[in-house]
């Protein structure tokens, strides 16, 4: 699971995932990649799960890239706790994701695989999201 080595504070705010993310929405590394189209705080095991599905289709060939990275500590209180007495314990961490996010780029692999096994990857993640393609991808047919 992803999680960071070490947090400056053990426990943060909630704060706001307002308007759309103005880095992180292009392709960088890859091919093709999804996209988020809606907020959502994405936790560390969601990441981990779309990430095993991804790799699996594609049989560990080509290459793929997570460009989202949980640094968010999400904190619960325990279950039959009175309200007050300070802030719950940390539960897990959590990416903050705004629409237009990329989220996993796919390199190496022809289209079909990546399509397919970029839905997988998004089936996995509790937001809806948009499978993208570079913009100067030229299908190779060196079979």
């Amino acid at each position: 699971m992803l999680q960071p080595k070490k947090t400056k504070y053990r426990r943060v705010q909630k704060g706001r995932a307002k308007g759309n993310a103005h880095r992180g929405h292009e392709l960088a590394f890859g091919s093709f990649g999804i996209k988020a189209l809606e907020n959502c705080w994405i936790t560390g095991r969601q990441i981990e799960a779309a990430r095993q599905a991804v790799t699996r289709y594609m049989k560990r060939e080509g290459q793929i890239w997570i460009r989202i990275f949980p640094d968010k500590v999400i904190t619960k209180k325990p279950a039959d706790v009175r309200m007050g007495k300070g802030k719950g314990d940390p539960e897990a961490f959590a990416a903050v994701v705004t629409p237009g996010r990329i989220i996993i780029e796919a390199e190496g692999v022809p289209f079909e695989i990546a399509k397919e096994a970029l839905r997988l990857g998004a089936q996995k993640l509790p937001i809806k999201t948009k499978f993208i393609v570079r913009n100067d991808y030229v299908e190779s047919s060196s079979i």
